[in-house]
């Protein structure tokens, strides 16, 4: 093999980044500490919760991090607090669990300036159980399975994720792509996929956020009539990649920083795995959103630069 053509300029950095993902003063910080009690507790009737969310958050962060079970999980960050010598106690497993579904995640997220960002979507399949691998190439897979969709939007300029969305199995990407730029507040001026998503919707879902739509026509891909700009944009994909072909269409359209999603989507899995530990579709979404949360904070530790 040949020597590459991109050499990375900041490992000495990098390399520095990569040791801090493990640091306990990252995760555990002085905030949740701070607020670690809850203070609302007459916003709901029943009985008050005792914990904030953001403790609540900070005890799954670390579970997700180090791969530990909620039961590891409440022994975990009860020895913490008692190797920091702090008055407070540590939720229990099964209120972790519980309080796990209800939880609201903000993904951190470096655009502090309002600018304009150009968005890539693809997804991935995570397991909830079944067989490993192994099993699978020897014998076969089973019936029983079971796989949930994550729907990622990145930014391609800081690897960031924007947007997430978890479904069954049985949903098409193509549906999902407007849900997730609803959810992203910052300009978008262009949004990238792949062939799953040239759909009528998602062009005009893309039109709508004031984005310019970039997806690939499929084979089989015609000229419709134009009734609207969505359509319209479409005809003239379908056009250039029929009169000049695919390869120059994508130079063109700047299409390629679509495998960027791939990219996250595999530092995603190296990271966390290929599956979620939880069984209810609720705890899984947060569970997700969580691993997607501490993937966007390890991007801003440090990332390669070529």
């Amino acid at each position: 093999m040949g020597s590459s053509r991109f050499k990375m300029q900041n490992w000495t950095q990098y390399s520095k980044a990569l040791v801090n993902r493990g640091s306990l003063t990252i995760w555990f910080d002085p905030e949740s500490i701070a607020s670690w009690y809850s203070e609302n507790n007459t916003v709901k009737r029943g009985r008050p919760c005792l914990y904030s969310d953001l403790a609540i958050e900070c005890c799954l962060t670390l579970r997700a991090i180090f791969k530990l079970p909620l039961r590891a999980t409440q022994g975990f960050v009860a020895s913490l607090l008692q190797i920091m010598q702090l008055p407070l106690l540590a939720p229990d497993y099964s209120l972790l669990c519980k309080r796990q579904k209800s939880l609201k995640i903000k993904l951190p997220k470096r655009n502090k300036n309002n600018n304009s960002i150009h968005i890539v979507a693809d997804s991935t399949g995570l397991k909830v159980y079944g067989e490993g691998e192994w099993k699978v190439r020897q014998h076969g897979k089973s019936k029983r399975r079971t796989w949930v969709k994550l729907h990622l939007s990145i930014d391609q300029g800081t690897h960031d994720i924007e947007a997430l969305v978890l479904t069954q199995n049985n949903v098409h990407d193509c549906e999902i792509l407007p849900q997730m730029l609803s959810q992203i507040e910052t300009p978008i001026n262009q949004v990238t996929g792949d062939g799953a998503y040239d759909t009528h919707d998602n062009y005009a879902a893309t039109i709508e956020k004031n984005a310019i739509p970039c997806f690939p026509p499929r084979k089989n891909a015609k000229r419709h009539k134009a009734t609207d700009e969505a359509w319209r944009l479409r005809n003239h994909a379908v056009s250039q990649v029929h009169y000049k072909g695919a390869k120059e269409w994508k130079q063109k359209s700047n299409y390629h920083r679509r495998s960027l999603a791939e990219t996250a989507m595999y530092r995603f899995k190296q990271l966390f795995g290929g599956s979620v530990v939880s069984r209810k579709i609720s705890n899984q979404c947060v569970e997700t959103a969580i691993k997607c949360s501490v993937l966007n904070k390890f991007n801003a530790l440090g990332m390669p630069a070529y």
